[in-house]
């Protein structure tokens, strides 16, 4: 596929885009239903109030190294990519495991004989693998482009401290391979960027890698940059399509998925942007359902109880009709910061691809946010490539097989989360060297890449499953005895 100089379109007309994603999370999950009665609270607290029904968890065998490789790797496998065809790869992470080496120097293990690939790895919280995806479309676009792919990763493992926020933990990686003509294809114009600095979440200290957060300003600073970027969106999609932009625009929308109620009360706030929006312009002639908080303060309509049931009401069959497939895997999976907007379009592309859907013409709108904060909007437009067979969205569909992957995890029981995290906080206090323990190798997908060890210099080794491995019998403890006698000595 990989295009020479003479053979390249004009800029316009160069449909540079998503050719193919590939998705990994650990073979393990816990339920969030039985996690509700392990813990004590009320049911439906996490299965309702957070809209959650599953949370990936691995242990200290996978770090977002091991997490990285898996995914880059099983892509060029499935799509039979030669590594030199890689002009540029580019990492999205928070979990970071060195303050100066890259994952991606990590990475190009993975394109032996192969140096010239451009990319580092991006940090900012949630956002950085999108950062890494504008950065690729854009490379591809270019003059400067050598005529190969691009590659970009986005992984993280989320971990909270016992409390109210350990609930939305979660692990998971997607790599998208982006090039010309592709089946989702990206226009530069058709997308607006938010920037701000406040301290909603981050990670000062560098012995956990646990997060401080302000949960109700995180929630605020989401909807404050879901407002700016999707105000100014609508006013360059507008320009672009000649008609009014709203919340039911989009054939599909993808939002970056901490838990699932916030994606569906932030949905719904589109509603009250559309209708101010509206307002202001004096286009709307009759009383609207909305009229009390159309010239309200908007930050006093962030906590509005009466505002989101109407909200709820206006938006619940159109969130359903346009958002709920891109939710289904992040619902099963959990929270997986710079990787979560990424599944989420995994998900549409499974889900509604599946059902030969998701066809030419259709557009997708895609939001991502990262704490910090940085956040942008952007529209994907699904076509029929016409120089290359090689990438479609049927492919996709058939390399990624989600939904059937995701059925085939293992369930484990509610303590494991607890025994893992607490399994994870001791190796960042151990120090080196150190060999993991948590989960087995024989617990863990085929083609999975796990961790050999940390030397006594500080390099990690990684290893792989083979991809003809057969996965040990289900039902027994997934942490190994050392842990549990850890665990219950702490409790003595």
């Amino acid at each position: 596929f990989a295009m020479s100089a003479a053979t390249m379109r004009e800029e316009d007309d160069v449909n540079v885009g998503i050719l193919a994603l590939e998705v990994y999370t650990p073979s393990t999950f816990i339920s969030q239903s039985k996690l509700e009665e392990h813990s004590g609270v009320a049911q439906g607290r996490y299965t309702i109030g957070l809209g959650q029904d599953g949370l990936a968890i691995t242990g200290d065998a996978e770090d977002v190294n091991s997490l990285c490789l898996t995914v880059v790797h099983s892509l060029l496998e499935k799509y039979g990519i030669n590594p030199n065809e890689v002009g540029r790869l580019e990492v999205g992470t928070e979990t970071l495991v060195d303050k100066s080496k890259s994952t991606k120097t990590v990475l190009m293990d993975l394109f032996p004989g192969n140096t010239d690939v451009e990319g580092a790895t991006i940090v900012n919280a949630c956002y950085g693998g999108t950062a890494a995806l504008l950065n690729a479309f854009m490379w591809c676009e270019s003059s400067g482009w050598d005529g190969r792919y691009a590659i970009v990763v986005a992984a993280d493992i989320a971990a909270y401290a016992k409390g109210p926020a350990r609930p939305t933990c979660g692990a998971g990686a997607v790599a998208v391979l982006v090039g010309r003509d592709a089946p989702l294809a990206f226009r530069p114009k058709e997308r607006a960027t938010h920037a701000t600095n406040v301290w909603d979440f981050f990670k000062p200290d560098h012995n956990v890698e646990y997060p401080t957060v302000d949960g109700a300003l995180s929630q605020t600073c989401y909807y404050q940059a879901l407002e700016d970027v999707y105000n100014r969106y609508s006013e360059k999609i507008e320009k672009i399509d000649s008609k009014l932009f709203g919340a039911e625009s989009s054939d599909y929308m993808v939002f970056h998925a901490p838990y699932n109620k916030l994606v569906q009360k932030s949905y719904a706030r589109l509603f009250l942007l559309d209708a101010r929006r509206k307002h202001n312009m004096q286009l709307e002639d009759n009383p609207h359902p909305l009229e009390p908080w159309l010239s309200k303060p908007i930050g006093d309509t962030y906590a509005d109880k009466d505002l989101e049931k109407v909200l709820k009401g206006l938006s619940d069959s159109s969130f359903k009709q346009r958002l709920s497939d891109a939710n289904a895997a992040s619902k099963a999976i959990g929270n997986t910061y710079t990787a979560s907007v990424f599944i989420g379009l995994s998900s549409l592309i499974d889900r509604v691809g599946g059902r030969g859907e998701l066809t030419p013409g259709k557009n997708i709108t895609v939001f991502s946010y990262g704490s910090g904060a940085l956040a942008s909007m952007y529209r994907l437009h699904v076509r029929e490539p016409t120089s290359q067979i090689q990438f479609s969205v049927d492919k996709m569909v058939s390399a990624m097989n989600l939904t059937q992957r995701l059925a085939s995890r293992e369930e484990v029981h509610p303590s494991e989360l607890d025994l893992a995290l607490d399994t994870r906080a001791r190796m960042h206090q151990c120090g080196a060297p150190y060999a993991p323990v948590y989960p087995t190798v024989g617990r863990l997908f085929p083609g999975t890449y796990y961790l050999n060890g940390i030397s006594c210099k500080w390099t990690r080794v990684y290893s792989r499953v083979p991809l003809d491995a057969i996965v040990e019998s289900k039902g027994s403890s997934l942490a190994p005895p050392s842990v549990l006698e850890l665990a219950a000595q702490e409790k003595s």
